[in-house]
């Protein structure tokens, strides 16, 4: 819980913005044996160390993103640089970033989604540590016996990512303020939920589970109040939308006794419209309309209750009368929308994976030169793109080799290579790393 200073209460914490960085690889050595009797040695430079990966995993303790509050910046070891005698450099440590389960992680600027930490989804590596550079002693051949390049480490993976807090329940308790949605979940769950006769009394979404005799129950969240207007960010309700987006049903709880002189017709209709201007696919999930403070109503029914199933039941609105004081009603609810979810996809509501890091990450604006040495008669290409993705890619793996392929297709390389009269045969020159031109 944050404690906020402009309205005097701790308000739930369901959103963070962080950033993240996997470690970077461990530069390769340069460096030459140096043995008594063996003035001219040959290389034995060794291999950086891998860099550690960032990787979030579900605590199932916590249920508020508090902690991102506090600390905004999360990053992995970085894999030490080779050394010489072909040692080869420690590697980095993983960073291991806990959040509760429901927690959808997305690129902040695009607002994208990389992964819903829900259902089966409990732990994820969502970038990977930079791979160590190759020492010299790699690249020795019978024509370079003394090679004088060691590869660089892998770069490190950094990204901004927002973390939205979307609770796991079955049954969304929606409604406008003040019509009983906290005593109701308190009456059919094990929750406990602050309870007082003043707007705005839920400030964070209460969950609940509803056991039934025979043990099929259900999940449900209070939503706190909304409002018209929610979906335009007034008031406190707009801060929960996002609570609604993985509930199957939605209980539409009314004040049917208008206590506080309003028309639940009108009110049904408005928060309604808040769905649909946030979301029109949760405002077309199925519904029931729960009419509650029939406690106040002296003789148990008023016209307002055939109103109601006038209004809505031919729309496929079921409508129950109930009291969350006495209790009266309430069964046949909670039987009703059992049902419901019955006639349901039992699998529960995960968010499609809309970014990739390591696709994207390789994707950029930076330079690379194609250029043609004719001291040595090879075919140059470098630049920061080009070590970028020699750093990313493992050459010697058919997948990373076929990657490599497209990589130098897709940006133009192969075929500024060909304006450059590049025949069959011919070589090409990656930092330190050589290749026979073939169609």
């Amino acid at each position: 819980m944050v404690y906020d200073k402009k309205v005097g209460v701790k308000m739930f914490a369901d959103r963070a913005t962080i950033y993240v960085r996997s470690g970077k690889g461990g530069d390769g050595h340069v460096s030459f044996r140096r043995e008594k009797y063996v003035p001219d040695g040959g290389p034995d430079g060794g291999d950086g160390g891998r860099g550690g990966d960032v990787i979030f995993q579900v605590d199932e303790g916590l249920n508020t993103l508090t902690d991102f509050r506090h600390i905004r910046k999360y990053q992995a070891q970085d894999g030490e640089p080779g050394g010489k005698k072909n040692c080869r450099g420690k590697n980095g440590s993983d960073i291991i970033i806990k959040v509760p389960a429901g927690t959808v992680i997305k690129e902040a600027n695009s607002g994208k989604v990389i992964t819903d930490m829900s259902g089966d989804n409990k732990r994820i590596v969502l970038l990977t540590g930079g791979r160590g550079g190759n020492g010299n002693q790699h690249y020795a051949t019978p024509t370079m016996q003394a090679p004088k390049y060691a590869q660089p480490g892998q770069p490190a993976k950094e990204l901004t990512l927002q973390l939205e807090l979307k609770v796991i329940a079955d049954v969304g308790l929606v409604g406008f303020p003040n019509v009983g949605k906290s005593t109701f979940l308190s009456r059919v769950t094990n929750a406990r939920p602050k309870i007082a006769n003043y707007h705005f009394t839920t400030l964070n979404p209460n969950l609940g589970v509803v056991d039934f005799e025979d043990g099929d129950g259900f999940v449900i969240a209070d939503i706190p109040g909304l409002i018209e207007g929610a979906s335009e960010g007034v008031g406190l309700g707009y801060e929960f939308l996002r609570h609604i987006e993985r509930t199957k049903v939605m209980i539409h709880m009314v004040d049917a006794a208008g206590s506080e002189g309003r028309d639940p017709i009108a009110d049904i209709y408005a928060i309604n419209k808040e769905l649909t201007a946030y979301n029109e696919e949760i405002a077309h999930r199925p519904q029931v309309i729960a009419a509650n403070k029939t406690d106040l109503i002296y003789d148990g029914e008023n016209e307002i209750i055939e109103k109601l199933r006038k209004e809505f039941e031919p729309r496929g609105m079921k409508v129950f009368p109930i009291s969350a004081v006495s209790g009266k009603g309430v069964k046949e609810l909670l039987y009703y929308v059992r049902e419901e979810l019955r006639g349901l996809d039992e699998k529960p509501i995960v968010f499609e994976q809309e970014y990739f890091p390591d696709e994207m990450l390789l994707t950029g604006d930076e330079p690379y030169t194609v250029t043609y040495d004719e001291e040595t008669g090879e075919y140059v290409v470098e630049g920061p793109r080009i070590e970028k993705m020699l750093g990313y890619t493992n050459l010697e793996s058919e997948k990373g080799f076929v990657f490599f392929q497209n990589f130098l297709k897709e940006n133009g390389i192969l075929q500024e290579l060909i304006d450059m009269g590049i025949q069959e045969g011919d070589t090409v020159r990656m930092y330190g790393l050589s290749f026979d031109y073939y169609k």
